[in-house]
């Protein structure tokens, strides 16, 4: 049985503040905090030899490094990170390593230092570029600072940019939003990551909401957001990302392709296949301790990184499946389930006919893909895979 793409995620959990509407594992720590490179680089490394047993010298596709805010370390690190990862596993020959980076002026300088240590994509969380919505949403950067973050990465050769844009923002109106949008595409980013402003819980937003835009002008914004992005040659590939020709994020592909990951670093979460009996896949799902300073502790624990781990019963992946490749608009052949679990496509097919009934997946047994109707209501779609 061949084993799906290999991805490997590496986690940063500091940031200089924590943003009132963030749920990611990260910790903030101020403008001057000195952080424990040395000890998170030798932590980062033993962690991922602890898991090299399970990825059994398969070839990295894609390295994502997350956070948090990881452009607060040094090109160094990154540099001496990506030397080991590439001392204990393959890297593809064309493989893509993007670092998510802060446009404050703070991180700004080392975008060249990024460039030389190896990495080749950058993903620069701009969010907006008006200063009544930054301010909102506890930014510490400007307008101003974003496009001189995206100005700075070209000149250290980054021809692979995404911009991390959000809509529906307090006292946004439809006019703002797509203001902010248009400000995006001029600058001519590869690729960017649109996304709708939610409030997720063990949020400060979530806990004290902001009055949002009313419903009308969120479909409003969507509607001529995704029409603008599509007539400047950005096309949807899933459901809050768009890129240019050949300029996907081959990471994110493989989550929505149901791939494996190696997660390392505090918090970090990974997906792992295995060969079983019977051509079938033991697919596992596992994670690492989440505290900054209770991961480190950790390299020195005879247990290892890993806060928990459990294996995905077979009844449950027809939802996991369907989880990701419903993400994507074109949706993915059939026989990827087959490829991805080493089941009968039966199983998944049993399990789809309801929503197929409903009309929220195209009628085309050759492809899991939600309908037009079926991606505005994918909450809907998934519940009747889930109720099977």
């Amino acid at each position: 049985m061949v084993l799906p793409p290999l991805a490997l995620y590496v986690h940063v959990p500091w940031c200089v503040r924590k943003c009132p509407y963030c749920d990611f594992n990260s910790h903030g720590v101020g403008r001057d905090a000195g952080l424990p490179e040395e000890a998170y680089l030798a932590a980062l490394l033993a962690d991922l030899d602890a898991d090299l047993p399970l990825a059994a010298g398969r070839e990295l596709v894609s390295i994502f490094i997350g956070g948090g805010t990881p452009s607060l370390l040094s090109a160094d690190f990154y540099r001496r990170l990506l030397r080991g990862v590439a001392e204990r596993l393959p890297l593809a020959r064309d493989i893509e390593i993007t670092l998510e980076a802060n446009p404050g002026t703070l991180e700004r300088g080392r975008f060249a230092g990024y460039r030389e240590a190896g990495i080749n994509r950058l993903s620069l969380g701009v969010q907006s570029f008006q200063s009544a919505q930054l301010e909102a949403l506890g930014r510490i950067h400007s307008g101003d600072d974003a496009e001189a973050a995206f100005a700075e990465a070209r000149q250290a050769g980054f021809d692979n940019l995404n911009l991390d844009l959000m809509h529906g923002l307090p006292g946004q109106t439809p006019e703002l939003a797509l203001q902010d949008l248009g400000q995006a595409i001029a600058l001519g980013p590869e690729h960017l990551s649109w996304y709708q402003l939610t409030l997720e819980p063990n949020t400060e937003f979530y806990r004290y909401p902001p009055t949002l835009p009313e419903e009308e002008a969120l479909w409003e914004i969507q509607d001529q957001g995704h029409e603008r992005l599509e007539a400047s040659g950005f096309h949807r590939y899933e459901i809050s990302a768009y890129a240019r020709d050949g300029r996907r994020s081959r990471h994110n592909l493989n989550y929505w392709r149901f791939g494996d990951y190696l997660g390392i670093g505090a918090g970090a979460h990974g997906k792992l296949s295995t060969s079983g009996v019977g051509g079938a896949l033991h697919i596992q799902r596992r994670w690492k301790s989440r505290q900054p300073e209770a991961y480190l502790r950790r390299f020195h624990d005879p247990r290892g990184f890993v806060a928990d781990a459990f294996r995905i019963a077979e009844a449950d992946l027809p939802l996991e499946f369907a989880m990701n490749a419903l993400r994507l608009p074109e949706g993915v052949p059939t026989k990827l389930w087959h490829e991805s679990t080493g089941l009968p496509e039966a199983m998944l097919v049993e399990r789809l006919a309801s929503a197929r009934e409903k009309g929220l997946l195209v009628k085309d047994a050759q492809r899991v893909q939600a309908s037009p109707r079926g991606l505005l209501f994918l909450n809907e779609l998934l519940a009747s895979i889930d109720s099977q």
